[in-house]
């Protein structure tokens, strides 16, 4: 790795991940960043676990300092997504490969920035909880979608989790909680796949680290919306290089 490519790697995990705890999505930056600095697809998805790790537990770890805590409200939601992300991880690793997946995550940024810029605000959250049948079916698919491909999950759970009727505060503490539990399912597969490539994985996580810890506090402090717009911005321009429009 060249020196520019690991500042690269460094300040895009700190904005990433301050990105997925404030909102989600932030792996549409660092995915994309992973293949710019020679990872190819389907490794760069892996080694981005490692970070997206990292960055989680930081984010849990600072919620709970700041007296957010969300673990207690997680549990009703975390069996069916980490069903799903069992399912996704393991289909993804062997229906896929590198070219094709760059060019279905590039694809899936699009809906994933329009559902960034459209995320739901705490005033928008429903009064009545879905029934246990819709829970189980709404998480465990996103649980597949987060064990697949991860970029913007965060987004997703964002979306379900106000819905099901706890303010954007709230759900920004156990979406980090349930990332994190999606992650320790799927990393080892890919581990296993031979998925990781463990020194850009690494130099990634220790911006992740920071940047999970500087999303939480944004979180509670009510910050994120300067962030999310750049990750508008920065997720358009990556997805337009993926997908091969320059």
């Amino acid at each position: 790795m060249t020196l520019w490519e690991v500042g690269l790697l460094v300040l895009g995990g700190v904005a990433a991940g301050a990105i997925n705890t404030v909102a989600g999505g932030g792996s549409m930056l660092t995915v994309p960043l992973l293949v710019l600095a020679g990872v190819p697809g389907n490794a760069a998805n892996g080694s981005n676990r490692v970070g997206i790790l990292a960055s989680n537990v930081a984010a849990v770890a600072t919620f709970r300092r700041l007296g957010v805590q969300g673990l207690v409200h997680a549990s009703r939601v975390l069996v069916p997504v980490l069903v799903g992300s069992l399912v996704g991880s393991l289909g993804v690793s062997r229906l896929l490969g590198d070219e094709v997946f760059e060019k279905v995550f590039g694809l899936l940024m699009i809906p994933l920035v329009i559902l960034s810029v459209r995320r739901p605000q705490a005033q928008e959250r429903v009064s009545r909880p879905w029934s246990s049948l819709t829970v189980l079916i709404v998480f465990f698919g996103i649980g597949v979608y987060g064990g697949a491909f991860q970029a913007g999950v965060g987004l997703v759970l964002l979306a379900a989790l106000t819905r099901s009727g706890f303010d954007l505060v709230l759900s920004n503490s156990i979406k980090v909680i349930v990332n994190t539990a999606v992650t320790l399912v799927a990393l080892p597969v890919f581990i296993l796949n031979g998925d990781v490539r463990w020194l850009p994985a690494l130099v990634l996580a220790t911006g992740f680290v920071a940047g999970g810890s500087l999303g939480a506090q944004l979180a509670v402090r009510g910050g994120e919306t300067l962030i999310r717009r750049a990750m508008v911005l920065a997720a358009l321009a990556l997805a337009g290089r993926l997908i091969g429009f320059y």
